[in-house]
């Protein structure tokens, strides 16, 4: 068969699995409206997707930290699994990828993946040494302190354009007038497409990461359409830089010997984990940095008085927002930690966004401080062999961005609650409604 046939039955099957999960009673779970406190230690299951949407899972997460830090779970929409919720183990399971495999073939990096499915979409974050290190080696180079000062310019450049651009004294949605608009333009740089094409790009980054959110109103036959689309549209993309290579991460990818040869379910799945990685994590942080200076308004006014402190801020911002909610981890082996006996086979889940707020690692962890002697410890680029790629890249667009907004506005006001998404995977903001005014 055709590789290319082949790839799309595979892209048909993965949209039908989406729509089941989105649809059915899998990820429909019914609502507990007991305080997490009166629920049975052995009951609790922190993965419900509605947890993230309200902002509950706090509570959850402070409860498992203190009592049960590794926690199993018997019973939930995605099958049995173990929660990591203290900063220190998370680190500890994060970096140990030989009892803990971030494989797509047993199920991923996840909570909603599958293990040993033909549907699930591999690429270099869901591999385990050596060939994760093969793979991700062959586009480091576009993440390296050369590529990135050179990208510094264009990434100041677009961001004074935007807010520039922006309205005043009124009513706006902040998301997609400049989170998303931000990120998308540097999406298609770091990809090597053209600009024109970044609403695509958007589009596709959010069909996926949307995917298994039940309240995501894209039907399986919707969802199959845009991943043709996007196969279609990368497959073409990679011939052309086979030929004509740049400094993007596609040419990387077609001409480093690790990857070139690639089969398409890969380079599919690899343009993903690129479009989601370059997408969704820095808008998210950018769209919660400006809602966690309007929850702590003496930390704006300090940032106000003294500019410096946006080099702090931007890690505090990322541990804050923890764009990335969780990662998945399956056993291999049969192992005790803390206590617990895991399983192999069993699958492990990293809560970042707990250990992110754990009061033994971090000082004030429920306080969005800006001047934080130690900002970059924290837990949202991950740790060891996964540790995020991106992760400068990531720090730059956001300094840069609020380097920009202190020099013309003096304020930044959010005018109701944002709208989250539904996920156990990305803490993404849908929609924030704002109103600027200008500096005098």
């Amino acid at each position: 068969m055709d590789p290319n046939t082949d790839n799309v039955a595979h892209l048909r099957n993965r949209a039908r699995d989406a729509d089941q999960r989105r649809s059915g009673r899998r990820l429909r779970v019914a609502p507990d409206r007991r305080d997490v406190y009166d629920i049975p230690l052995s009951e609790i299951n922190v993965a419900n997707p509605e947890l993230f949407k309200t902002q509950r899972a706090f509570r959850y997460f402070q409860r498992l930290r203190n009592e049960a830090p590794v926690h199993y779970c018997r019973d939930s929409q995605y099958g049995p699994y173990w929660s990591i919720t203290r900063y220190h183990d998370i680190a500890e399971v994060d970096k140990n990828h030989r009892v803990f495999s971030s494989s797509f073939e047993h199920g991923g990096v996840t909570i909603t993946g599958t293990p040993n499915s033909s549907n699930e979409i591999p690429n270099f974050i869901s591999m385990d040494p050596p060939d994760h290190a093969e793979q991700r080696k062959a586009v480091a180079p576009g993440m390296a302190p050369r590529r990135l000062h050179e990208l510094e310019s264009l990434i100041r450049e677009r961001a004074a354009e935007i807010l520039d651009n922006l309205p005043k004294n009124e009513a706006f949605d902040w998301v997609p007038a400049v989170s998303v608009e931000l990120t998308g333009r540097m999406l298609a740089t770091v990809l090597g497409v053209p600009q024109t094409d970044r609403y695509d790009l958007i589009k596709w980054s959010n069909a996926i990461s949307n995917a298994d959110d039940p309240n995501y109103a894209t039907s399986g036959a919707d969802f199959y359409q845009t991943l043709a689309e996007m196969n279609a549209y990368f497959q073409d993309i990679w011939q052309e830089k086979k030929v004509n290579p740049g400094e993007d991460l596609i040419s990387m990818l077609a001409n480093s010997p690790a990857t070139r040869d690639m089969d398409a379910k890969q380079l599919v799945g690899n343009m993903v984990l690129l479009m989601v990685g370059g997408n969704d994590t820095t808008r998210n942080s950018i769209s919660g940095g400006v809602l966690a200076l309007n929850q702590f308004p003496e930390q704006y006014k300090k940032l106000r008085a003294d500019n410096s402190l946006v080099q702090s801020m931007v890690p505090e911002i990322i541990r804050w927002q923890t764009p990335l909610i969780s990662m998945r981890r399956t056993a291999v082996n049969d192992f005790e930690f803390k206590g617990q006996q895991i399983s192999k086979g069993d699958m492990v889940v990293m809560w970042y966004l707990s250990g992110n707020r754990d009061e033994r690692a971090i000082a004030q962890p429920n306080e969005f401080i800006i001047d934080r002697m130690r900002p970059r410890e924290h837990l949202s680029f991950g740790f060891g062999v996964h540790r995020c790629l991106g992760n400068r890249l990531a720090e730059m667009q956001l300094r840069v961005v609020w380097e920009e907004i202190l020099k013309r506005f003096d304020r930044l006001e959010v005018l109701d609650e944002p709208v989250r998404a539904s996920s156990t995977v990305f803490n993404a903001i849908q929609s924030m409604h704002v109103s600027l005014g200008e500096k005098h």
